[in-house]
């Protein structure tokens, strides 16, 4: 996942150009343009190869979307071409470039915008494919070098003409995990179910992925529910495989490589998941998501370390993760998150640490401004309940804890905050400080995580069974 994906578009074959002469752009493809794509560090998509029965489908349109680089050839201004052209300019203000051959002239559409000539023999082959290899590579790698400080020129006319259009792509990017299957549309019928997969178990989620076929024949929503419902039902390995068989520019995505990390931490493989959440954020910045998830990360290694006793170790991947939390409330103090984590962290240091209380209404105000905004979900009821635990409200604790619980959608939800919630009370415990009504919530969150765990194994077994009696549990 380390090379940025380059999506080309161009026509394919040999076609005639205005004054009646053959152009072979496969050659112009294999000689000039893959090459420099190469050269310049990138992996090439060429749009025919993405191509299913011979149409242009929607998932070729979401590569050209999700791909971080375009080369468009305007040879022949190719009706194709121009329309993908117009689409990619529609959400992406830069890292698109245009070439065409020397010799033709380009519509008055693209006439004034930048394009790279390159050279072709009267056959119609490259005619100095070198140089034109070169020149190309030089300009991806222009728009490859650019950082958040640095932006490279404004190629789409669009965002050149009309002042404050949202970058879309970066929309695209950025979608928070747990509210994507209400921000994007895609085949109802399968979303239906995998939705009933996700209630019954990890083995009804494997057969729905079988009778999906080829993943490079679906629809980026459905590929993303798919992997959600595998993390729904705690299938980490199954996450872990999905990615790898996923179409790169999908695979590639922030979301997508979020979860994966989050997938591979939690089947223990924590210097790998560390190792793709820093890339995320070297090339992306900070980001609420990622620093939450690699808080999570340095949050296991920090309790590895404590039931190990290795003291001086803990304490050092104590502070680590405090910071790492709350650089990601610092990126985006919306996400109470890795806000309300970080207040947690603060409560387990000894002495407590002292920006506990400057944190504690800060990361409150962002969670009921969530709530004001929109439907409340499982985390918001759950940062509340944490919230009034550290205020030590058992009032409000005990209210906000019914609430969670009768939000809770996923497996793994319950145990997480019971993790949290047993944390805090072992800490005061030491410090004597006595809150025993907080066992009966810690007993109403571990009776529900384990219900939810046994009835998802439970139906799943049931629909295996019945699908392939062969098949054992």
């Amino acid at each position: 996942m380390t090379k940025p994906l380059c999506f080309v578009l161009m026509p394919f074959g040999k076609k005639p150009d205005a004054v009646g002469n053959t152009i072979d752009f496969d050659r112009v493809y294999d000689e000039i343009i893959k090459p420099a794509i190469q050269r310049a560090e990138m992996e090439a998509i060429r749009a025919d190869q993405e191509m299913g029965g011979g149409i242009i489908h929607k998932p070729m349109y979401e590569r050209l979307i999700l791909c971080e680089y375009a080369v468009a050839d305007l040879t022949t201004a190719n009706a194709n071409v121009f329309y993908e052209l117009g689409l990619r300019h529609a959400v992406r203000p830069w890292s698109t470039v245009l070439i065409f051959a020397e010799g033709g002239r380009l519509p008055f559409d693209v006439g004034l915008l930048r394009s790279l000539p390159y050279k072709l023999t009267k056959n119609g082959v490259p005619a100095n494919p070198e140089a034109d290899v070169k020149a190309l590579a030089k300009k991806l790698k222009a728009a490859q070098a650019a950082t958040d400080d640095e932006k490279p020129p404004t190629d789409s006319p669009l965002y050149q003409l009309v002042d404050g259009y949202p970058n879309v792509a970066d929309q695209v990017a950025h979608e928070k995990t747990d509210v994507f299957r209400e921000q994007v549309r895609y085949s109802e019928d399968a979303k239906v179910r995998l939705a009933t997969a996700r209630k019954q178990g990890v083995d009804a989620v494997r057969t729905i992925e079988k009778e999906f076929g080829k993943l490079k024949n679906l629809e980026a929503g459905v590929v993303i529910d798919l992997l959600l419902s595998y993390r729904a039902a705690s299938g980490w390995t199954d996450m872990i495989a999905l990615v790898k068989k996923m179409p790169r520019p999908v695979a590639a995505t922030v979301l997508v490589q979020e979860q994966l990390a989050f997938a591979l931490n939690r089947t223990g493989q924590s210097d790998e998941a560390e190792k793709i959440l820093t890339d995320l954020l070297t090339k992306r910045g900070p980001s609420s998501e990622t620093l939450g998830i690699l808080g999570r990360v340095y949050k296991d290694r920090w309790e590895a370390a404590l039931s190990r006793g290795k003291k001086l170790q803990a304490r050092a991947l104590l502070e680590k993760t405090l910071e790492t939390y709350l650089s990601g409330f610092e990126a985006d103090s919306r996400d109470a998150y890795p806000g309300i984590n970080a207040v947690t962290l603060m409560e387990l240091k000894d002495p407590p640490d002292p920006r506990r209380e400057r944190m504690l209404p800060v990361v409150t105000y962002a969670v009921e401004q969530k709530i004001a905004k929109g439907k409340p979900d499982y985390w918001d009821h759950a940062t509340l309940l944490e919230l009034a635990v550290l205020a030590k409200d058992s009032e409000r604790a005990e209210q906000h804890a019914g609430d969670a619980l009768a939000a809770m959608r996923e497996t793994w939800e319950a145990a997480t905050t019971l993790r949290n919630l047993r944390l805090i009370r072992e800490a005061r415990a030491e410090r004597k400080e006595n809150i025993a009504w907080l066992k009966d919530i810690e007993a109403a969150f571990a009776e529900a995580a384990d219900e939810k765990k046994t009835t998802a194994e439970d139906s799943g077994a049931r629909t295996s069974k019945k699908k392939n009696p062969r098949v054992k549990n």
